[in-house]
């Protein structure tokens, strides 16, 4: 579901009544395309306490919609945007475009820059191991997978579609996808915008070698999600570096750099940034978005645990504004079910798919079609949204038990900010603890952290770890925090 109560804000000083304010923000938002016909409003109760409004006053707005036709009533399902409304605003996926690139894979072989982690000895079962914010396997969905796998409809089914040539994924699931990335993303997609991939970091390989050849550049983020890193370099691009506060990456040293040369790409973190979890600010997304109007450069918005919010609704991708084709948007669905179970996507103008999945035939001929179907079914018979609201209840409560467990024990020797949602706290600390000196001492005291550290003298986030919390039970994060605290002390 969209995030309404974030796009829906109501000025009770204003003269014109709520419930026409509700009405015209509505209409306004269905004519940019961020509810697409056919969406399902919620209901009028549900509504009311998303927006913190009286009940009659959404009662009043829908029926203000039904008598201007922007909704219709179904019975017993609710109101939704009516169908037949003509596209008012086109697909920021479909631009006029002029691309033409031929991708570059480095003939000196791959170019991997991943921070070395400390050695750690053999871990033991008795070890707590701290991962980089990996989802809780005992929350995986096996039932509902197990009863999809059963059926013996769908496994027919499955056989012959096994043997079909890849066309970008499933079509079943490309649908599934597209309706769920709409309604909870305001994406104004369909099918044909969707490669489904072996997880995001296959989407971010495809992206990048489909889009950059040798010598172009690249501006990332300083730390970065190393192995985005190594991707954009493999492709033979340079990289570019700017800066990450707590408001997001530095646009100011962007516009810079953008005076200075152009640049080929962008690759970005905006929701709970990677490594470090921080939200990128709203002001920072408008600015960027005028920097691609103004210098027509791409970006890839690294989007892949938007779904796992916990005190407020998230910020919408910067995909769903208007971008004239230059934002490739990447998720994952690996992390709303387990990480062994490989499902990401990209969403990309037209030439960009095309693109893609020709790539993709090289490295994967037909996909996970099992994984895929019932990923579909899943979506499409709401077994993927329970299971969203289940985990994201559990996630929340485990983020506020580790941050009031750091804050109590361990703030002599860390710095933190609590993050808005994901599953991962970057911990920063304090520089008589340096941090491959707390990663070698935590292995031998039975705690293996294998979270992205980072070591850079000078930079704001130096001295810093990822602390994956989502996977671990109480008992498992108060261990892991008792030994931080003796090999501290």
């Amino acid at each position: 579901m969209l995030p309404y109560d974030s796009l829906i804000v109501v000025d009770k000083e204003n003269q014109l009544p709520i419930y026409k304010q509700i009405t015209n923000r509505l209409i306004g938002l269905i004519q940019k395309g961020l509810i697409p016909p056919g969406t399902f409003f919620p209901g009028t109760r549900q509504m009311a306490e998303l927006i913190t409004v009286n009940r009659k006053t959404i009662i009043n707005a829908y029926e203000e919609l039904l008598t201007e036709d922007w909704i219709e009533s179904i019975d017993r399902k609710g109101y939704r945007v009516t169908p037949e409304l003509p596209v008012i605003k086109p697909r920021s996926f479909q631009p006029p475009s002029h691309f033409s690139s031929t991708g570059y894979v480095s003939s000196e072989g791959l170019i991997l820059q991943c921070p070395p982690q400390p050695e750690h000895r053999d871990t033991k079962s008795s070890d707590i191991v701290v991962n980089d914010g990996f989802p809780d396997p005992e929350l995986a969905p096996f039932k509902e997978i197990s009863k999809i796998y059963r059926d013996k409809g769908i496994s027919s089914r499955i056989k012959q579609l096994m043997c079909l040539r890849d066309q970008g994924g499933l079509p079943l699931l490309k649908d599934a996808a597209a309706l769920f990335l709409n309604e909870t993303r305001g994406l104004n997609i369909k099918k044909d915008d969707i490669v489904i991939t072996r997880g995001a970091q296959m989407a971010i390989y495809i992206t990048a070698t489909v889009l950059l050849s040798k010598g172009d550049h690249v501006v990332v983020t300083e730390p970065n999600y190393v192995f985005a890193n190594d991707i954009m370099e493999n492709a033979g691009a340079y990289i570019t570096k700017i800066g990450i506060d707590e408001e997001g990456p530095d646009m100011d040293q962007l516009d810079q750099i953008l005076k200075k040369s152009p640049i080929r790409m962008l690759y970005i973190v905006p929701h709970h940034h990677h490594p470090t979890t921080i939200t990128m600010s709203a002001a920072r997304r408008q600015k960027l978005l005028k920097l691609i109007e103004q210098y027509g450069f791409y970006v890839i918005e690294d989007d892949y645990d938007y779904d796992f919010y916990y005190k407020n609704s998230p910020i919408l991708p910067l995909a769903s504004a208007p971008h004239h084709g230059k934002i490739i948007y990447i998720g994952s669905f690996t992390k709303l079910l387990a990480p062994s179970i490989r499902i990401g996507y990209l969403i990309a103008a037209p030439d960009i798919v095309k693109k893609a999945i020709a790539l993709k035939r090289l490295i994967d001929l037909r996909g996970d079609t099992f994984i895929e179907y019932m990923l579909a079914q899943m979506i499409i018979n709401g077994d993927m949204a329970r299971h969203i609201n289940k985990s994201n209840k559990l996630y929340s409560h485990r983020c506020d038990f580790i941050c009031n467990l750091l804050t109590q024990k361990l703030s002599h020797a860390i710095e933190f900010t609590k993050p808005l949602g994901g599953m991962a706290v970057w911990l920063k600390f304090k520089s008589r603890f340096p941090i491959n000196r707390i990663l070698n001492d935590a292995s031998h005291a039975g705690l293996c952290m294998i979270g992205m550290p980072f070591r850079r003298p000078g930079d704001p986030n130096d001295n810093g770890i990822r602390f994956g919390f989502a996977s671990l039970s109480e008992e498992e994060m108060t261990k892991a925090v008792d030994i931080l605290v003796k090999i501290t002390s």
